[in-house]
């Protein structure tokens, strides 16, 4: 089955005509990427995302097996139910409101889903990356925020209002009195993220341009970086302990900026989660994502099969 999907971000935006075979392969045949015309306001945004999707679409020629429905991953709460963007952050400048799902079908013609990008990351990773044959995975992502996805017998958690997964909003005590990025405090996300990294280590004293010279201080032994690195790790591993206590997954999967540096971090997460996880959950596996950037559109296509399937037995 062929399909259009979309990875619709405040930076770039993706559109892929992605293949999903009867055995649960999944194949990218084609891809276009631009920039996101954030700044240029909602509408701009979405017509964008239309033109890639089209100029795909379009540069197919005869003889090629149809596309049959289309699937958008966007930043922002998305409602799946009716396929509008309810909340997004300032990335996106009048993206609530933004009915995907109408101006995806009115231009194709097809049936057309929408959903969170993160919980399509989480499905296309659930699907064709580390949690592939599992039960149940938790998908965590740590790079400019922290959001997650919980994926059960292969169907993302949405939430009643699709907002499921802003891991990056619980509290953590190592973050107490520091702001978040939803203007209260406390929060995860306001320390560990990306951003909350460089921000503390320049509170600390030090000096660097962004988090990834920060990584690259660590490993060359700075004892600044490294410590800083090292509280954001923990901080992030006691959340994740204190989330395999309450939901039990099979194995947790790290995704995101800074899942890729390694040491001292990655050390750090696995610290907070003995600090926190119950012994009856403490060996579960903590791995590395396998479908990397591919993993959103993946999802995306996946979701779009998976409801274009249940309305024909319908």
């Amino acid at each position: 089955m062929n399909l259009l999907a979309l990875d619709l971000g405040g930076t770039k935006t993706t559109a892929a005509l992605v293949e999903l075979s009867p055995a649960g392969d999944a194949r990218i045949l084609q891809r276009v990427t631009s920039p996101t015309p954030a700044r240029e306001g909602a509408a701009r945004v979405l017509e964008n995302a239309l033109e890639l999707a089209t100029s795909l679409a379009d540069g197919r020629g005869r003889g090629h097996e149809p596309i049959r429905a289309v699937g958008v991953a966007s930043a922002g709460v998305v409602d799946v139910h009716r396929g509008v963007v309810t909340h997004a952050t300032d990335a996106l400048p009048g993206w609530p409101g933004t009915d995907l799902v109408s101006a995806f079908s009115t231009r194709f013609g097809l049936p057309a889903v929408a959903l969170n990008d993160v919980h399509a990351h989480g499905l296309g990773e659930a699907r064709f990356g580390a949690g592939a044959g599992r039960g149940s995975i938790l998908l965590v992502a740590v790079g400019t925020g922290i959001g997650g996805c919980l994926v059960v017998e292969g169907r993302p958690l949405f939430g009643a209002r699709g907002v499921a997964g802003h891991l990056g909003h619980l509290a953590v005590p190592e973050a107490d009195g520091v702001t978040c990025s939803c203007g209260r405090t406390g929060h995860l996300e306001g320390l560990a993220s990306g951003p909350g990294i460089h921000a503390l280590y320049l509170r600390r004293g030090g000096r660097a341009a962004d988090t990834r010279e920060i990584a690259q201080r660590a490993a060359s032994g700075e004892e600044l970086a490294t410590a800083v690195l090292r509280e954001c790790g923990v901080a992030t591993g006691r959340v994740l302990g204190g989330l395999m206590n309450a939901i039990d997954p099979e194995v947790v999967v790290l995704t995101g900026g800074l899942s890729q540096i390694g040491e001292p971090w990655l050390g750090a997460v696995r610290e907070g989660i003995t600090h926190d996880a119950m012994d009856a959950v403490a060996g579960t596996p903590v791995l590395p994502a396998h479908a990397g950037v591919e993993a959103a559109l993946l999802g995306a296509a996946a979701f779009a099969q998976d409801e274009l399937t249940r309305g024909e037995e319908v």
